[in-house]
Order: structure tokens, then sequence, then C-alpha cells
């Protein structure tokens, strides 16, 4: 009655039972954990919660009546006092054991359980109160014998010679003492800096649990130690956990406490062996948890003289693979229904079991760090250039490749190293975008580190100096480049990943595709089971080196028959890749961009390149090096590319409806008849696409007249320049689909350069000009207005009008969010973010239906 009384006047202190107002939002995780634990009958010792509000008033110099709060406790037992956030994630102040020891209380443990135990349990919290409490130095114990028999006068004199007043000897007083600075720390500025960090809001609160201590020091068997059903890298079922014999709290985890596993073990001692009747209680203990709190938890406890004792349960911290299996688990189980196991998984911690990454535990000398472009993580030895990386990958060398930044010559070399490392770059920029669609590890923006291209040397901000040859790690994941080969834990696409992404594709609503350019990329795609290739960049098949030199005889051809007949070099070439994609994506769409990077691109731009192509066309250096200067541009990627060369250059873009028509009637021969999808790309004007859509046309029909075969396809165009989003209604009266093209569209939209903007987003994002990089998450209020006008102006005149979203953006779980909001029918993204795409595609169409 006394307690239910106190609990009436101070209702945010309150005594913790199976019916007590505690809730998460008002107590923090901690104190409703135990409540849980407390309505499943679990051994739990009596415990106090503080509220969020008594703890701020605490702060604030406002301290409750101490006398009544240990009324509600056991008036002969210790007490702890542990934090209690609205998430355990956001930390807070460490645990403070065995308040109430004094003098009165050691002469007393001293006969019931022997002086040894009771010096320990002294001398402990003497010191645990200095250090914590008092803020007193710890230098001050070094020179104590723990196991002097005097040690717990040691420590007095030594606090009261430094806090210049004897060490508080009433419970009342510790109590306050440990409640207020506590308090005081969870609200200090660093504290407040560091949870928000781990995404906590500036006015998070804290509670505190006060709890009765089981010694766990003493006759019989005492101890503690941590316990959890689940191995927390893989998520397998594991029994995991350390116990050691007279100690408490987490002592067993202490390295070099001579703990003992739990179950039986052939490497030492277990539980299992010294206490089975504790340890089958504990086992018991921890099942029934999972089943009822829905979750693999880590179980703290204590044995006194055999007995068990639960003190406190937090969620099992867990690797994104374990947390995927641990997910499916209790799914499969009957615990949780799937859809909330889709819920509980972060999207872009997949990317954690798609590819490889440095081992969590694995040592990191981390010798530069820039933006982390392309996920996973792989060590190789330092390559230069692209044809440094072919080599090395012919002599089955792992190579990173190092530039200040790619281009299109080194599609060859990124095929053949195990990551990408770049001076210069964003998260859009090439390097970043080519190794996302391989999945390949990538930083880019490494500004950190100083590139000696000439050298062929990377120097550290420390000033060590890596040459060629040098062994680094790219973690791509992390945005950092380490020394060495640390450890490396695998890719897992196991049963657990495959069932998980089989509910998502029950939910979503909205279809994922891949952007493809290559027959690999395409099998990629179709293991991560995309709904069909959503871009199919076609200029990156003209880069191998039997096709370079062809296309760099019709860049330099003057009439249009020589365009033509060069070209015609390259038509079986395009129309083998094309069928080679059809038939993989059998079944599935496949929609085609036709030419768009500037002809420079394709050309050399060093001396010796220039030499090799005079040599090749046989003309002279000089007439060669005139025209390469001739099709340069200031701006290229604003310039003469896209549906511009393709007007200007038709040969091109006829060539390539031919190929991709001829590629049709082969792959229907052997399987479902193919409706390929061909996209213009950077249009602008309804002139240019009725243009480009007259040739086609006319391509199509002469492939049927030479064949005898008939077959559909479908024109849409690549909406990438503001004046094609303003002008929809216009333009998709010629149209099938429209693609936002979202990369180039927020490139032009801010006026930015995607390659360059790695240089300064990081300082106008921390300066709040940006919420996010807008090339990493989708700009809703600006590009993403230009996306909602251009949808609903072409679907004004072309009602039937497929909608999608083709740039990186589309892997975006925020950016599918508004796509779904604004009638898209479908994204596109790299084929290592499909299974991303999917799982956040899935939890948007779920959580739509809860609200």
């Amino acid at each position: 009655m006394r307690g239910a009384a106190v609990q009436q006047e101070h209702p945010d202190i309150t005594f913790i039972t199976d019916t007590a107002p505690v809730a998460t939002a008002t107590h923090g995780g901690r104190a409703k954990c135990l409540q849980r634990l407390v309505r499943l009958d679990l051994p739990v010792p009596r415990t106090v919660a503080l509220s969020f509000d008594e703890v701020h008033r605490i702060a604030a110099g406002e301290m409750p009546d101490m006398d009544a709060l240990l009324a509600l406790l056991a008036s002969e037992s210790l007490i702890c006092v542990r934090p209690s956030s609205e998430d355990p994630d956001w930390g807070g102040p460490g645990a403070i054991l065995n308040i109430g020891m004094n003098d009165a209380r050691h002469a007393q443990l001293s006969l019931e359980m022997g002086a040894q135990a009771a010096n320990a349990l002294y001398a402990r919290f003497i010191q645990s109160y200095s250090v914590h409490v008092a803020r007193l130095d710890p230098d001050m114990f070094d020179d104590m014998d723990m196991e002097s028999d005097t040690v717990c006068q040691q420590a007095l004199d030594a606090y009261e010679d430094e806090a210049e007043e004897p060490f508080p000897q009433q419970p009342a007083d510790q109590l306050a003492g440990v409640l207020r600075s506590m308090a005081r720390a969870w609200e200090g500025t660093s504290a407040r800096l560091l949870r928000q960090a781990k995404g906590a809001p500036a006015d998070a609160g804290l509670g505190l649990v006060v709890q009765e201590m089981v010694l766990g020091l003493g006759h019989g068997e005492c101890g503690s130690g941590v316990l959890q059903l689940v191995n927390v890298t893989t998520g397998l079922p594991q029994i995991t956990g350390r116990y050691l014999s007279q100690s408490q709290g987490r002592d067993a985890l202490l390295t070099g406490a001579a703990s003992l596993f739990l179950e039986r073990d052939t490497r030492g001692p277990s539980l299992e062996e010294k206490a089975p009747a504790a340890f089958e209680a504990l086992k018991a203990h921890a099942a029934l948890m999972r089943e009822k709190l829905r979750e693999e938890m880590q179980i703290e406890f204590t044995i006194d003289n055999g007995e068990v004792h639960i003190l406190d349960g937090v969620r099992v911290q867990r690797s994104a693979r374990a947390a995927v299996r641990i997910a499916v688990r209790l799914a499969k189980d009957g615990i949780i229904p799937r859809q909330e196991a889709l819920l509980r998984i972060e999207p872009r911690a997949l990317n954690e079991l798609l590819h490889r990454q440095v081992d969590p535990e694995a040592p990191r000398d981390v010798i530069g760090t820039g933006i982390a472009a392309s996920p996973g993580a792989a060590t190789g030895k330092i390559v230069f250039s692209a044809a440094e990386a072919q080599a090395s990958a012919a002599r089955g060398e792992a190579c990173v490749l190092v530039r200040r930044e790619t281009n299109p010559e080194d599609i060859r070399g990124m095929h053949a190293a195990s990551a990408v490392l770049t001076e210069r770059g964003g998260i859009t920029s090439h390097a970043a975008v080519i190794a996302r669609g391989l999945g390949l590890p990538c930083v880019v923006g490494a500004s950190s580190l100083r590139f000696q291209m000439r050298k062929h040397a990377l120097t550290c901000p420390d000033g060590r100096v890596f040459r060629e040859g040098d062994m680094i790690t790219v973690d791509g994941s992390d945005g950092q480049i380490l020394a060495g080969e640390p450890a490396m834990l695998e890719a897992a696409l196991d049963d657990a990943f495959q069932s998980l992404m089989n509910w998502a594709d029950k939910e979503r609503d909205i279809d994922v595709r891949a952007n493809a350019d290559t027959p690999a990329d395409a099998k990629t795609a179709r293991n991560f089971k995309a709904n069909g290739i959503g871009l199919c960049r076609t200029e990156h098949m003209f880069f191998d080196a039997d096709r370079l030199t062809v296309m760099r005889e019709m860049i330099f051809a003057d009439a249009s028959e020589d365009r033509r007949s060069a070209l015609e070099q390259l038509l079986p070439m395009q129309r083998d890749d094309f069928t080679e994609l059809f038939r993989i994506m059998e079944g599935q769409p496949v929609c085609i961009r036709l030419f768009d990077p500037p002809l420079h691109e394709f050309l050399p731009t060093d001396r010796a390149g220039l030499r090799d192509l005079a040599e090749a066309l046989s003309l002279p250096l000089s007439d060669v090096t005139r025209r390469v200067d001739a099709l340069g541009e200031y701006n290229p990627m604003l310039g003469m590319r896209g549906v511009r060369l393709g007007i200007t250059v038709p040969e091109i873009y006829d060539m390539q409806a031919r190929a991709i028509f001829e590629a049709t009637i082969a792959a229907s021969h052997e399987g479902d008849p193919v409706v390929p999808e061909i996209m213009i790309p950077l249009v602008s004007a309804n002139r240019e696409v009725e243009l480009v859509k007259t040739r086609v046309d006319a391509v199509a029909a002469a492939v049927r007249t030479e064949t005898g075969v008939d077959f559909d396809y479908r024109l849409g165009v690549m909406v990438e320049t503001p004046r094609a989003a303003l002008r929809a209604e216009e333009i998709a009266p010629h149209c099938h689909f429209f693609s936002f093209g979202t990369n180039d569209l927020t490139q032009m939209t801010y006026g930015l350069s995607r390659d360059d903007a790695g240089r300064f987003m990081s300082a106008y994002v921390q300066q709040g000009v940006y919420p996010e990089d807008p090339f990493h998450t989708l700009d809703v209020e600006g590009v993403g207005e230009l996306l909602k006008l251009g949808a609903e102006r072409g679907r004004n005149s072309q009602p039937n009008l497929t909608l999608s979203v083709c740039g990186e953006h589309g892997g975006s779980p925020e950016s599918i969010d508004f796509c779904r909001k604004i009638g898209i029918n479908y994204v596109s993204c790299s084929p290592f973010r499909v299974p991303v795409a999917r799982l956040a595609a899935a939890q948007l169409a779920i959580r739509d239906k809860i609200e």
C-alpha cells in the first residue's frame, strides 16, 4: 500500500508492475521491456521507473523525495541505476551498480559472504561513484591493491583526499548523487550532439530505472552473464554469450575475464556443465521472450546460489544479413506477420548482403575518404590506367583502378578492376553510375588524397605514399580507402533473402526495372527479378577495341555514304548485342536508349592516342589533330549530343534502329514475341521527336519488307531537359512512353555539374543550403515539380502514356515514394539496387494500407 500511495503522489516515479502506466514514449525502452518481462512472470528484481519529465526536473535541480523512492524497494537491498532512452541506439550514461553500499552494509556482507566478496563490492562502488558521479580523476585509484584486506579503506581515503569531504554513507544521498549526475550527463552539449548524430531528436528524453540488485557474489554458484539465441553476424540460431562466476553486470564480456561458455564447448568449460538447471532455465526464459516480445533478445542475467534472475533484456544488435534472417525466421515461425518482417529491414541495408563487405571486426587503417558511390568492398593492387587494369585481370590479379575521373574509354578497365577510386566526381558521375551498374565498389571525390598520376602515386594526409602495385582496399559503403587487406565478409543471397524478396513482390504496387547495358548486366537484373530493362545505354557497346576504331572511322567520314559504310560494320555487332539482351530478358520489356554522348568522347586526347588513330586511319597526324580539335565543344554535355546528334548525323540512329528490329525478329524466333522500346534522349522540342520518329518508322517498314516478318515496337522520349517536361503536352502524342532521366534533369534544373558538385556538396548540405545532395535524393520541390508537370501534361494529351524514372534516383526509397504518388508506372535503377527498390516499394505500399 505504501508503494501505491507514493505512486499516486508521484506519477513520474513508477513501481513497475504488469499494469503500471509505463510507456516507451514516456519512460524509455528499457523500462517498457522490464514491464513486459514482469508480465511474463519472469524472475525480474523489483524496479522503479523514472519518467523523462522526472529526469528533466532532476537535471534542473528539482530532486524527488529519496526516502519515498527507496521505500518502493526492499530496505536491505543494494540498488543499481540504468538509463532508459526511447531508442537504445541513442545511448546514455553508463549504469551505476551497488548503490547503498556503505561501512555498515560492508560489515554485514563481510559476515554473510566473506570479506573478499564484500571488499570487491564496496571498492567497486567507491570507484564508480568517484569517477562518474563526483567526477574525480580515475588515476587516483591506480596504486590501490585490489587484493588487500584494506582496499576499501584505501578507496575511502583516496575519495576524501580528492573530494575534500567524506564518502557519502546514506543510501538516499548516494542515490540522489547518481540520479543527478546521470540526468545532467544526458542533457550536456556533447551527449546531445552525439545522439543527434545517431538520429535522435534534439529534445529526446531519458528515463532511468532503479532496480534492486542480485549481487552475483557469495556462497553457492553465483555470477552474471549475457545470453542470446542467435549469431549477431549470420542470424543463424546459436546460443551465444558468456558467464563469469562471482561477478556483476557485464563483467563476463570483459577482455581477459575467466568467463565460461554457455553451451558445452570443446574450447573450455561451460555454464551448462557447471549449473545445468540454471542453464536450462535461461534457455526457457530466452525462448519465451523471443515468442512474446516478438524479437530476438539479449538477456542480462545473474545467478544467485543457483537461482536465475533476469536483470534486463535488449534487442540483439545485428548485421544486415542477420537482420534479414531473423525477420524471416520470426515470420516463418508465426511470431510476426510477413508484412512486419518486411518493415523491419532498412532497404539500404540490403547492400551489405549484395556485396562483399569489410568485416566489422577487422581493424581499419584508413588512408583517405571520399564519397561512397557504389557499395561493397574490394582489395587489389593499385593501377592507374584502364590498360593496366586489363593486364592485371589477364594475370589473374585483383586491382583497384585509380583515376582523376573516369570517361567512357575507361569502361573496359572498370570491367577488369575489382574497385574504382577517383579524385573527382559525385554520386551521379560517370564512375559512380557505371560502378553501380557493374556492382563494383567505388569511392569518388577522394580529394583528401593527392593523386599524382604522372608519378603513379597516391599521397595520404598523414604523408604515406602508395604506388602502383601497392595493395589497398576500397570500401564503397563507407567511402573509405584502407591500406592493406582487411578481412572480408562475402555476399549472402541466401534462402532468407529470397523469401524476403518474394514477399516484397507480393506487396509492392510499382514495377522496378534495371539499367543494364551489357549481357552481364541483364543477367544480374534477371537474377534480381527486375521487371525488365528500363535503360540500355547503347554507347557503352562501342568502346570495345574492335568497335572503337570503326566508330572513329565513322566520325572522320565527311559524306553520308562514308558514314553509312562505316556503320554497316557496327550493325551486326549491335544486332548481336540486342539479340542477346532480348533472349536474356525473354518475356520482359527492354528499353533501348539511342546514342547519346557527344562524338568527342570516342576520340583520343593524348598525343600517343592521336598518333595511333592517325596510323589506323592512314591520315597525317596534323589532319587527325585538327579534326579532333574541331569536334571539341566548350560544354559538350549541353552541346551536340542525344537527339541533336541523331538529327545532324542521322545515319547513327538509322543503324541502331535497324539493329534493334533485326534483333527483335531473331530473338522472337526462339521465344516470346519481343516488343522493343526505343527511347530518344535529350529531347526538348516536339519537332525533334517527329523527325526521329519518321526515320525510325521508315527503317521499321524497310525491315518488314526485307524480311517479310511483322513486329511491334514502342517509341518514347527521355525527359531530361526542363523544356521537355514543360512542353510534355505537345510531345506526348508522338510517344508511347516518357522516361524521366533525373540525373540530367537535376543537373539542368540546378545549373549544376554532377561531376563537379562533389567538391562542395558536403559544405552545402552541412550549412543547410540543400537538405540533401540532389543527385542522391530527388529534389521533390524543384525537380519533382517538373516530373509532376511533365506527367500531368503528358497524360492530358496521351492518357495511356507509360511513365517511368530511369535516373539513379529510381533506386532511392524516398524517390520511389514520390514516384508512386504522381502516378509513375515503374522506376529503373542499377541492377544491384533492384532489390533495394523492390523492398522500399513494398514497405511504402504496406504503410499506405496501414494508414
